[in-house]
């Protein structure tokens, strides 16, 4: 699990579209606090500070210590409103979690060691089919990052959930199939050429054909 960082935020009395927009033509971000059987919570939260930890791999992931004035609350950031053309954040959703409460957070997968990976060096192509895996685990030990290790791999040889070793109290919520995670393809570009070489053969060839057939008629 990642180290909890905090995020200070001021409670938010006013809401409406006009309080919003004031609040972010004064550089911060309103948002709202629900879940763990407690009323909502409007809050405004600092845009630099909030730019900042959106920014971070594995956001959505990641359990933060929320500063609301006096009162400190594990939450989960749920959703970020983006603005159309300039996706500046506009608003954002946390979830207040209870001590020991099960979770399900999207993980995203980092690959390891593709120096390492065979597939690779004879110029192979790495297929993500997941960026991310969707589990269910304790709030207070969401992993960072799912790791998979592609030393080794060759051409052709697939990753599957099975293959990782999650950490403890951690499952993938889809249990009823092995999915797929990555592939290991044929260097597609070395395909393309040979047929672009063999359809510029078969040109060659007909021009040629066409030649002999002009000089056969002339004599």
């Amino acid at each position: 699990m990642a180290e909890q960082a905090t995020i200070a935020a001021e409670p938010r009395v006013a809401a409406g579209t006009g309080a919003a927009r004031a609040a972010r033509r004064n550089g911060m971000i309103p948002g709202v606090v629900y879940g763990a059987d407690r009323e909502n919570i409007m809050i405004s939260v600092a845009r630099a500070a909030l730019d900042r930890e959106a920014g971070r791999t594995g956001f959505f992931a990641q359990l933060y210590k929320l500063k609301v004035g006096g009162e400190t609350m594990d939450v989960l950031a749920r959703d970020l409103q983006l603005h159309p053309v300039t996706d500046a954040i506009l608003h954002v959703d946390f979830l207040a979690v209870k001590a020991g409460a099960t979770l399900t957070v999207n993980i995203p997968v980092v690959f390891l060691n593709e120096d390492d990976c065979t597939g690779l060096t004879r110029g192979g192509v790495l297929n993500v089919v997941r960026h991310e895996v969707e589990v269910s685990c304790p709030a207070t030990a969401i992993p960072e990052s799912i790791g998979v290790d592609l030393a080794g791999l060759d051409i052709g040889d697939s990753v599957h959930i099975s293959d990782i070793a999650l950490p403890e109290g951690v499952a993938p919520t889809i249990d009823d199939r092995d999915f797929t995670i990555a592939t290991i393809a044929a260097p597609t570009v070395v395909t393309e050429v040979e047929e672009a070489e063999e359809d510029e053969a078969a040109d060659e060839a007909g021009d040629d054909g066409e030649v002999r057939d002009e000089g056969d008629g002339g004599s």
